[in-house]
Parts: structure tokens; C-alpha cells; sequence
């Protein structure tokens, strides 16, 4: 009687050969970012308990795989769980700056509050509909080689310094701080970002959202913003409406800007039923309710349709109200 053959797992032995592969390359500058998540992806072990991995590479896109929320009652929608210590309330999640995932690739400095390329948790995968909030510092005339994406609502919004974007689309441009930029990937975009400054470093937050509309004509589209409207108020960036003030996505999703001096206090009511809140403090003291939250820190919240806020020192924060339900 013969014996039958091992069966070999064909997709994981291929994912650890390709990991193996990356492994002998070194990384050079200018990577793009499919070549981040695809190392991330594989970095992460995914492949060890998944065969995600590898789909995500057959995409030929650099978005990873849509994640499915956890089914739980108390959790549903995002991929972590609620901060037992707050004085808040139960629905809750506090993620500290030093939390976050990090990547140092000489020219590109990284800070994740999500899981994306070589930073994997999966207690942080995303906030509802937020998946990407990425915290970069990009050297001078440095940046991502052209790359492609797609069925995604991608936000940039500059800190300090400029970004230069060309695109499929024929869209050229700079960004500079004071402006927000935003594209809806849609059924496939190409595009690449360099520091637009050759001798500056270029600060910036880039954000991803799950869009509520799949397989849409892509579009870009940027304006400058007036920095005198957040002034100890909260300016609207971003709306799911085109007639509105800021930018729009195709999403029920509304970001806010503020700048506010040590004292300054005012309360954020949620524009529609069932939407959370994920602040980001760009700078200073910042109390949410009873909970303070220092520079880079995040706080997200559900469950209520308003908050308090207070700045305890001059502070800079960026409010993004998103859907909790992918």
C-alpha cells in the first residue's frame, strides 16, 4: 500500500518564501508604500495564522484586507477594547502616545495609531470607520514613489512644510500647512507624495476611511483653510456633503479643527445617531469630559451624542466624527 503525500499548505509556504526575500533586501530610500504594507503584512506573521496575507498581495492594490468587526454586543464596529480605568463612561478607548506603533526608516519617521505595515495589533485595527491614522515625518525631498489604492477615502492634512502630489488622474499639486487634501481612490488610483523641500522636513497626518460607496469614479480635490476660524472654536474640515464647509468623502463622517488658548471650553454635539468621536490631540493639555488627554494622544468615544471639552493649556486637536459600523 503506498503512502499518500504530505499535504503542503501552498499559500503559507509561498508567504514564507516571499518573507524570506524581504528579509535580504535592504530597505532603500524612497520605498513606496506597497512595498511597506507588503513587508508589514508578512512581518506581522499573519501569514502564520492566515491566508489574508497573501490575498491581500494577489490585490495588487496596497489597502489591507476590509476588516470585519468583532460581533459583540458591547464592541461592535471597532477592533479594540474600551479603557476600564476611565472616568467617562464604559464606552471608551484611550490610546497614549507612546501606544502607538513606530517605524524609523531614516527618511521616514512614523507614528500609527492603527495597525499598518510592520505595526500589528489587533486590539488596534481600526476606530469604526477609521482605519489609518498615521503621524509622518518625512525628510527633505523625500517621499512615497508612485503607488496605487482603492475603495479608500484618503485625508492629508500637512503640519509643517509642503507635499507634492501627482496622480493618475493628471492632478499636480502642493499641499502646505493651513490646507487639506483628499482623494476618493474609488475603483483605482495611482499617485505619489515627496516632501515638496529639499532642505525642510515635512510633518503630516494621513487618514484613511472606509468608504460607504465601493467602486466610485475616483476624485481629488484640496483647499486652503482659514486658520483664524479655529480660533477657540472648532472649524469644520470635513463633511459627507458637497455644499458643506471643508473638504467631502463618501462617508457620514465630519472632521474639526481647533486651536484653543489655555481655558477655552465649548461641547461637541454628534451630527448623526450612532457615530462615534476619535480626538486627536496635536498639542497641549486636553480634557474630554473628566479625562485629560496630552499631545498625540487619542481618545475615542460612542455610545453618547455629546462631550464636553476643555483645553487645560494651549492645545491643538483635530475631532473626527465617523461611523462605528463598517
Amino acid at each position: 500500500m503506498k503512502k499518500q503525500a504530505k499535504n503542503l499548505n501552498l499559500p503559507y509556504f509561498l508567504c514564507f518564501l516571499y518573507f524570506v526575500t524581504l528579509l535580504s533586501i535592504k530597505t532603500r530610500k524612497g520605498m513606496n508604500r506597497k512595498d511597506f504594507i507588503k513587508k508589514g503584512i508578512l512581518g506581522s506573521m499573519i501569514f502564520a495564522t492566515s491566508t489574508s496575507g497573501l490575498a491581500a498581495l494577489a490585490n495588487n492594490i496596497d489597502e489591507i484586507q476590509e476588516l470585519k468587526p468583532i460581533f459583540n454586543p458591547e464592541n461592535i464596529g471597532f477592533n479594540h477594547l474600551p479603557t476600564t480605568n476611565s472616568k467617562i463612561m464604559a464606552n471608551v478607548v484611550l490610546h497614549k502616545s507612546e501606544s502607538r506603533g513606530t517605524a524609523d526608516h531614516g527618511w521616514l519617521k512614523a507614528k500609527h495609531t492603527f495597525s499598518f505595515a510592520n505595526y500589528y495589533n489587533p486590539e488596534r485595527m481600526h476606530f469604526g470607520v477609521l482605519r489609518v491614522l498615521n503621524d509622518d515625518f518625512i525628510a527633505g525631498g523625500m517621499g512615497f514613489s508612485r503607488h496605487p489604492h482603492d475603495n479608500m477615502e484618503i485625508i492629508t492634512i500637512p503640519l509643517e512644510g509642503e507635499i507634492e502630489h501627482k496622480d493618475s488622474m493628471g492632478n499636480q499639486a502642493v499641499i502646505a500647512h493651513g490646507q487639506v487634501q483628499v482623494m476618493s481612490a474609488g475603483t483605482g488610483i495611482q499617485h505619489s507624495e515627496y516632501n515638496f523641500l529639499k532642505d525642510k522636513p515635512l510633518k503630516l497626518l494621513q487618514i484613511w476611511i472606509f468608504p460607504n460607496k465601493k467602486n466610485v469614479v475616483p476624485r481629488y480635490d484640496q483647499i486652503t483653510l482659514n486658520l483664524a476660524d479655529r480660533k477657540n472654536k472648532l472649524q469644520q474640515i470635513l463633511s459627507p456633503n458637497s455644499d458643506d464647509e471643508g473638504v467631502w468623502i463618501h462617508q457620514n463622517a465630519w472632521f474639526h479643527l481647533a486651536d484653543f488658548d489655555k481655558g477655552t471650553a465649548t461641547e461637541y454635539k454628534f451630527k448623526a445617531k450612532g457615530n462615534g468621536l476619535y480626538v486627536f490631540n496635536l498639542k497641549g493639555d486636553l480634557k474630554i469630559n473628566d479625562q485629560i488627554i496630552n499631545s498625540r494622544d487619542g481618545l475615542g468615544i460612542w455610545d453618547t451624542d455629546k462631550i464636553s471639552i476643555k483645553a487645560e493649556s494651549d492645545t491643538e486637536f483635530l475631532l473626527m466624527e465617523v461611523p462605528m459600523t463598517i
